[in-house]
């Protein structure tokens, strides 16, 4: 069976006078139903590289294929539709809209998608919140939870359209010991329970070391 991420000879060069080369011919493939943590240190391409793999960038050379899919050919409409209906993405800053509820915020991506009526978006979304355990902070607004809380209602939505992957760039890295664990956690169960791959670019050694997989990243390569 295809992994669900290959990526081939995958580059990332920044134009410029002194060109920048982020992301150097990496291969990569990435099993479907498995914990990936990528490391490495400050600016050795692990985000680039994320970026890349989640369709957020586009490779100056190689490709990217989602489950057996390639992916280079597509142009940013069809990569955009692509993302929503296949991928789900968790950031170290929430970025939740602060005028809509938890419950609002989970339900925008399933809007965007069109698959649900309004009333089955709203109650797919309340599913998920309760079951991050967020059911009596449906309605609060972002400042009105705890970091950690923010954090639970931005993987919700980053479940709403039931991706197959979950890409998350240090999506502990504003909280506490307590909420980390409550991340990883969650994400063992999406991996254990429903077979979802999650890839995540993490500094957290305790992090990295729960995952089925590490990815090291130096210098735009994979050095282990």
């Amino acid at each position: 069976m295809a992994p669900i991420l290959a990526a081939r000879a995958l580059t990332r060069v920044l134009d410029g006078t002194v060109p920048v080369t982020l992301v150097d011919g990496i291969d990569l493939d990435i099993e479907e139903g498995s914990l990936v943590a990528i490391t490495g240190p400050s600016g050795s391409g692990k985000s680039s590289l994320l970026y890349l793999l989640g369709l957020l960038d586009v490779p100056t050379r190689g490709e990217v294929a989602v489950a057996g899919r390639p992916t280079a050919a597509l142009d940013e409409e069809a990569r955009a539709a692509f993302r929503l209906s296949m991928l789900g993405f968790v950031f170290q800053f929430h970025f939740l809209l602060p005028e809509f509820s938890a419950l609002e915020n989970v339900m925008l991506p399933m809007r965007a998608l069109g698959r649900l009526s309004e009333t089955a978006a709203r109650a797919e979304a309340a599913a998920l919140l309760d079951q991050l355990g967020l059911a009596d902070h449906r309605l609060k607004t972002p400042d009105k939870l705890s970091g950690g809380q923010r954090q639970r209602v931005a993987i919700a939505r980053a479940l709403a359209n039931r991706p197959r992957v979950i890409l998350a760039d240090e999506p502990t890295g504003n909280l506490d010991t307590a909420s980390t664990q409550q991340v990883l956690a969650i994400f063992r169960q999406l991996v254990r329970e429903h077979a979802t791959t999650v890839v995540m670019v993490t500094h957290d050694s305790g992090l990295a070391a729960a995952a089925d997989r590490r990815v090291h990243v130096v210098d735009g390569r994979i050095a282990a």
